[in-house]
């Protein structure tokens, strides 16, 4: 959470849970009841390692 935060998440991801009064215990209970919401975030997820991978990649020609 402290990476990304609930600002970003929910630009991000556009999940209510995110938006609007976001806490872990929250989130966690509706992303494990809820599958569609938990495939966007594990999206996002994935997508941000890739990035940040890409990124250090650039940064560090050998």
């Amino acid at each position: 959470m402290e990476t990304y935060g609930w600002e970003e998440l929910g630009r991000q991801v556009k999940i209510q849970c995110f938006l609007n009064d976001p806490s872990v215990a929250s989130s966690l209970k509706f992303l494990r009841k809820t599958p569609w919401a938990r495939e966007k975030v594990e999206s996002y997820y994935l997508w941000h390692l890739r990035e940040q991978k890409r990124t250090r990649r650039a940064e560090d020609p050998e």
